[in-house]
Parts: C-alpha cells; sequence; structure tokens
C-alpha cells in the first residue's frame, strides 16, 4: 500500500514540476520566475524524498538536504539582486 501511495503522490509532484517550469517561463514578473523557481526546489525536495521512501533507502535525505540548502541561498540572492541590483556589496 506504501508502494502505491509513493507512486501516486510522485506522479502528483510531476505534475506540479510541470506547471511550475510552465509558470516559470510564462512568468510576466521576475518576482513570478523566481517564486517558481522555489517551489520547484521544494517540489524536488519531495520528489527525492519520496523515492527514498519507495527504496527504503536513507541516502536520499542527505541530498534532499543539499538542496533545500542551494535552493534556500539561490532563492536568496535573486531577491537581493532584484531589490538592490547586485549580490555582493
Amino acid at each position: 500500500m506504501l508502494a502505491y501511495a509513493t507512486l501516486f503522490a510522485s506522479g502528483l509532484i510531476c505534475i506540479a514540476l510541470a506547471l511550475n517550469a510552465w509558470r516559470l517561463i510564462i512568468g510576466p514578473t521576475a518576482p513570478d520566475r523566481i517564486v517558481a523557481v522555489d517551489t520547484m526546489y521544494i517540489n524536488s525536495i519531495a520528489l527525492i524524498i519520496l523515492l527514498g521512501l519507495y527504496q527504503g533507502s536513507v541516502s536520499y535525505y542527505e541530498s534532499a538536504l543539499l538542496i533545500a540548502l542551494l535552493g534556500f541561498v539561490s532563492t536568496a540572492a535573486f531577491c537581493k539582486y532584484l531589490l538592490r541590483g547586485d549580490i555582493i556589496e
């Protein structure tokens, strides 16, 4: 039963990733695109954790943690660039 649930959730997350990619492509403003990229990070983390649950391996959690860290730093850098025009002062 857990295998079916993880496969179903993975399918839904893949659909969410496709919709995020659509928002990233047609997003009318830069903040829309930044939110789309940040949401893609979150969805990819969820997908990796579901893959770890499906395979019964804990090694995927570390990669999910690294992707979360990169997502936070990149989102903060994008926002700072939009607000101030440069990342490093």
